[in-house]
């Protein structure tokens, strides 16, 4: 947990993800298209990648990918940052994260 933790917190956004997923692609671009670039952690392209996706299971993410962390913190999956876009919060947190600028 430690790993996931630690990569997490590196940069205002992180997004552990899986190349093959559609939802994760989703996320991927939902993000970017407020001007965030996030890191991206492709688990399928990863040698640890499903000890990664395990811990991010046991963090509460009911499917393992796509995992969201913004300013250092586990937001969730795609239903949490969904439900961030739709009521409008998604921004506040990137902003607050400084990973976008007004």
């Amino acid at each position: 947990m430690d790993m996931v933790m630690k990569l997490g917190a590196e940069s205002p956004v992180v997004i552990f993800s899986n190349s093959s997923c559609c939802i994760s692609h989703s996320i991927k671009t939902l993000i970017r298209g407020f001007g965030a670039n996030p890191t991206v952690y492709e688990l399928d392209k990863l040698p640890n990648g499903r000890q990664m996706e395990n811990t991010l299971v046991e963090l509460g993410c009911q499917l393992s990918v796509p995992a969201v962390f913004i300013g250092k913190d586990f937001v969730g999956g795609s239903n949490e940052i969904m439900s961030l876009n739709v009521r409008g919060k998604l921004k506040q947190l990137l902003l607050r994260a400084n990973a976008i600028w007004i």
